[in-house]
């Protein structure tokens, strides 16, 4: 493959490490048995053309870009009927390969400056996305696989945790993009859960995690005082950081039970 053009489009900064590229894609398990991959961002192709290579699955991408699809149509042409220019956050996941809602993986090195937005889209089709490999800022990834009482943990890393196992995997250094971005990188893979519906009121939960993390440093009980709060429970003796998807989805069914 050429040598990786030095440019930057939406944040974005292409990796070159083609050692660091392999073991991205090694990540992607197949977990679920899904046959189709999904490729966001691809750029001059870094990680695509270790994806091509494997037969266990189809790859597909989305890029924005129109220089980078033009590079990948005359560089991958057995892509071709496979790329989509287009904006990942406004494609109908249900019907990206012309199949109603047939399952897939993710796999890509995320532009930085819409990640958040990236995953908030999985989640409203996370019945179809089986897993996700991905390279984000290092501190966005730790995040998103943070635990309970660790100070990176936040609304994200519940509403992932609900219906995803994350596993933080390894690090990514400045040197190995172009241009070099200012921060490290971090490599996570999630995969889908058993969990196909929360044990409470879904909208109520995303209202009680806000809650909880937009006033993180007090206790949950003054937290939640603007959703109506009229029970006791030890768990409001807490803060939203020292709570796993768990505690949530019990306080979400107290304020069920005591409406």
């Amino acid at each position: 493959m050429e040598k990786v053009k030095a440019k930057k489009h939406l944040g974005q900064h292409f990796l070159k490490d083609l050692d660091a590229a392999q073991k991205i894609v090694n990540l992607q398990s197949l977990h679920g048995g899904y046959k189709k991959v999904l490729e966001i961002g691809p750029g001059m192709g870094v990680l695509t053309q270790y994806l091509l290579q494997r037969t266990d699955c189809e790859t597909f991408v989305v890029e924005i870009d129109r220089e980078s699809v033009t590079y990948l149509n005359e560089h991958f042409p057995m892509l071709r009927g496979r790329i989509f220019s287009e904006d990942f956050l406004q494609m109908n996941l249900s019907k990206i390969f012309g199949t109603e809602n047939e399952p897939f993986g993710i796999i890509g090195n995320l532009p930085y400056n819409i990640s958040s937005q990236i995953f908030f889209k999985v989640l409203e089709h996370k019945d179809l996305v089986q897993e996700i490999v991905c390279m984000l800022q290092k501190e966005v990834a730790q995040r998103i696989a943070s635990g309970p009482g660790k100070k990176d943990y936040g609304i994200l890393s519940v509403f992932l945790q609900a219906y995803y196992d994350i596993e933080y995997s390894f690090t990514v250094y400045p040197e190995a993009f172009i241009p070099p971005p200012k921060v490290d990188s971090g490599i996570i893979r999630l995969k889908r859960n058993s969990v196909e519906k929360l044990d409470c009121n879904e909208k109520k939960f995303v209202q009680v995690v806000k809650a909880g993390f937009n006033q993180r440093r007090k206790t949950l009980r003054n937290a939640l005082k603007p959703l109506g709060l009229n029970f006791e429970h030890d768990l409001l003796n807490k803060r939203a950081e020292q709570l796993g998807v768990a505690d949530f989805i019990l306080l979400t069914n107290l304020f069920a039970e005591n409406a």
